[in-house]
């Protein structure tokens, strides 16, 4: 079931350029690319479904178009090479440190919701850079206005997908990335879609430059089968909590989810991973 979008949110979420960079990149599948030899014009017609933007142009477009430079690898589709590729690929990728005028760390947070967690990390650690990337557009406006009325100049948000990360950075640009109340993907045949599945843990890897990651969650099954991967992938494991508020961790900084939790009681696992490689 497709999720219900708010008018004039893309819009809205679009205007505080000075906080957020577009990197919601048309794709299509290879399959619906038609070869030149088997069509007059060498096109093909962009179909709604395989794209990640709404309200896309469906005028035809040829194979030149198409990008093979950064594929997103879980589901093979070609990039589509127009205004926001081209940006993201010529001035954001490789390039995080000249965007934010400074050398210091930068750390990503994919799936950044409403933006507390990221914006009161922001707003404690000055000496540190901040990535936020979320891809629904209507919860993102809020994280961005958070940080337009704290006056944030070490963060920036990008609104697009964790599937496009080849895209969005460089190998080794990173130092750190956060996995907060991810989606658990329950279902076995979803286990790929799992944000610390090891096709992802492999793609977090290539970006950062021997950093870590800090992963939250309230579900058992999730942060249990996180270990397991964790571990098979060699990262060296640190920082264990099954039931963070009890623990002996210190400067703990909530989510909105985890307040929520918190309130029910829930415990709340936490880990910190280390590329050994």
């Amino acid at each position: 079931m497709r999720r219900r979008r708010v008018r004039g949110a893309d819009q809205k979420l679009l205007s505080y350029k000075d906080y957020i960079v577009n990197g919601m990149v048309d794709q299509v599948l290879e399959k619906h690319v038609i070869e030149s030899s088997n069509s007059e014009s060498g096109t093909y017609k962009r179909p709604k479904s395989n794209s990640l933007r709404r309200n896309i142009d469906t005028s035809s477009i040829g194979r030149e178009d198409l990008s093979r430079d950064y594929l997103n690898p879980f589901d093979n589709r070609y990039f589509i090479k127009d205004q926001i590729y081209n940006n993201l690929a010529d001035k954001h990728r490789g390039r995080w440190k000249e965007i934010f005028g400074n050398d210091r760390p930068i750390h990503v947070e994919v799936g950044t919701g409403r933006g507390k967690f990221i914006t009161s990390m922001a707003q404690a650690n000055k000496d540190i850079n901040y990535i936020a990337i979320e891809i629904k557009e209507e919860v993102l406006v809020k994280a961005v206005e958070k940080a337009d009325k704290l006056n944030l100049d070490n963060i920036v948000f990008l609104w697009g997908s964790v599937e496009l990360f080849d895209l969005y950075f460089a190998d080794g640009e990173l130092d750190r990335v956060y996995i907060n109340f991810c989606d658990p993907w329950p279902k076995k045949r979803y286990a790929k879609r799992r944000l610390t599945h090891s096709n992802f843990l492999e793609l977090y890897r290539k970006k950062l430059k021997q950093g870590q990651i800090h992963f939250k969650t309230d579900n058992r099954d999730l942060f249990e089968f996180s270990l397991n991967e964790i571990s098979a992938n060699d990262w060296m494991l640190k920082n264990i909590s099954l039931d963070l508020a009890n623990s002996d961790y210190q400067g703990n900084i909530t989510t909105e989810y985890e307040e929520r939790f918190l309130t029910l009681g829930m415990p709340i696992y936490r880990l910190e991973a280390l590329d050994r490689r």
